[in-house]
């Protein structure tokens, strides 16, 4: 029986720690970037889309192009900050 058996056990482990173990931690990640975003920062969206962030709501994100206009993303629509904003002292 332990010989059926094992390589299915060892098949779940293989994938738990190449697949599902990385891609929980990543998502972690973004979610902690995407909670700690303020103004000022340098994004991009997963659109593709930089800019900076003018404003930040609860779930929404403004963000202010290079021409001045301003657009509003949800939060989870930020894919990684480029530049963090500059402590204020």
């Amino acid at each position: 029986m332990l010989g059926t058996v094992g390589p299915l056990i060892l098949m779940f482990v293989l994938f738990y720690f190449l697949l599902i173990r990385p891609q929980q931690k990543r998502q972690k990640n973004v979610q902690q970037m995407q909670t700690n975003l303020k103004k000022g920062d340098r994004i991009v969206t997963i659109g593709g889309l930089h800019g900076f962030v003018d404003s930040v709501d609860e779930d929404k994100v403004v963000i202010k192009c290079g021409d001045g206009s301003r657009l509003t993303y949800d939060r989870a629509a930020v894919r990684e900050v480029l530049e963090a904003a500059a402590a204020v002292q």
